[in-house]
């Protein structure tokens, strides 16, 4: 039987999972399939999506979920549970936070090969690279990769307003149809832009609770996985608030080394491991052919609501718009840096700024748009910043 300790642990975590609200990830996901990967950084709620999955199903009598670091493991392995669960009907076993557990993907692989009935969900760290842990597991498990709150998401979830799921071509286009109680956004969105990317703001202490995921990730997510000394785990961190600092960072090797006082050779691994935790985002120009191999042309730090927080509350509203529309566009499109202006996605170019953002830099371009910050309606190809933040 399974260990009573590990069952009542689950139940707890059900009783406390709200259902009011599941993340746009919740549909993408093919939950039929028999090992489900789901990444993102620290506290977007993957957890709680898995939790909410349970709950859904008419019954959870065969199914399980478990805490990688749950006390059982010091003494027990996972295979053990498998097979013990298996052996009493488990038709679905959910494993939390797996890269908290050593040998993580070799175990999962001699589940997955051994009990082909049962399906397998993990969760685990932005940077868990599935091809690289002791069991490579990319040819067997459905990956999927989760972010932090939309504004549409943070709309609904915390102010119960249904905002319209949008694409690109309704909001260039002006099909878009909001809701009577949306009727004028910009509060809702400049509370959405210092607090809303993670779910957890409703509970309180958001600056500390900010900080302890940067130091948990930094300090610990990262070096498990790049093999790193503490010391150099340090000066990922004095990389951040370089970016942070300065963000949109205009990368500069010998400037970085220097000033964090590491090898040039090392600035950019250092700097996609930051991006892998989901600390900053890189926007690359097109060279590449494939997406994200191109030139890194600016660094931005990941988010609104990490930028506010890195920044003392008082970030550069510039540098804070540019961020927002960056990384809520990131999820469903390809962007790369423009020439003449701030954003590419295909043929279209962006310019982001304020109401008084002019069209100087638009022109001669054939497909741009001026996207703008304080405003709530479009014109002609001025587009309302808000707007691109109910694209997932």
């Amino acid at each position: 039987m399974i260990d009573y300790s590990l069952i009542s642990f689950m139940e707890e975590r059900l009783k406390n999972t709200p259902m009011v609200f599941s993340r746009y990830m919740y549909d993408r996901i093919n939950w039929s399939s028999r090992l489900i990967g789901l990444t993102g950084p620290r506290g977007v709620g993957k957890s709680t999506m898995m939790l909410q999955y349970m709950l859904q199903q008419s019954s959870r009598k065969d199914m399980l979920y478990v805490a990688a670091d749950h006390m059982w493991f010091a003494t027990h392995s996972l295979v053990e549970l498998a097979d013990e669960f298996v052996k009493y009907g488990g038709k679905w076993l959910c494993i939390d936070e797996a890269h908290r557990y050593e040998g993580w993907s070799r175990e999962i692989k001699q589940i997955y090969d051994g009990h082909p009935n049962l399906k397998i969900a993990f969760t685990g760290s932005s940077v868990l690279d599935i091809n690289r842990g002791e069991a490579d597991l990319s040819r067997r498990a459905v990956m999927y990769h989760m972010q932090g709150l939309s504004f549409r998401e943070y709309l609904e979830m915390f102010h119960s307003i249904s905002a319209p799921l949008l694409d690109l071509e309704s909001i260039l286009t002006g099909d878009v149809n909001l809701p009577d109680n949306l009727a004028h956004p910009l509060p809702y969105f400049r509370q959405y832009l210092s607090e809303g990317y993670y779910p957890f703001f409703i509970e309180g202490d958001l600056d500390r609770r900010i900080q302890q995921i940067v130091s948990l990730t930094v300090e610990r997510d990262i070096p498990m996985y790049a093999e790193m000394k503490v010391s150099t785990a340090r000066k990922l961190k004095q990389m951040l608030g370089v970016v942070a600092a300065s963000a949109p960072y205009k990368p500069s090797a010998d400037n970085l080394a220097q000033e964090i006082k590491i090898s040039k050779n090392n600035v950019n691994d250092y700097l996609l491991w930051l991006e892998k935790a989901g600390m900053i985002g890189q926007l690359r120009d097109d060279t590449g052919g494939m997406r994200g191999l191109g030139k890194v042309e600016k660094v931005y730090v990941d988010n609104p609501t990490l930028m506010t927080v890195l920044s003392g509350g008082s970030p550069n509203v510039g540098n804070l718009r540019e961020t927002f529309f960056y990384n809520q566009l990131r999820v469903n499109y390809d962007l790369t840096a423009s020439k003449v202006s701030d954003f590419r996605i295909n043929d279209l170019t962006f310019e982001i700024g304020g109401r008084n953002k002019s069209q100087r830099q638009l022109r001669d371009v054939r497909q741009g748009y001026v996207v703008k910050d304080d405003i709530e309606y479009r014109h002609d190809n001025i587009i309302p910043l808000y707007l691109f933040g109910l694209t997932y």
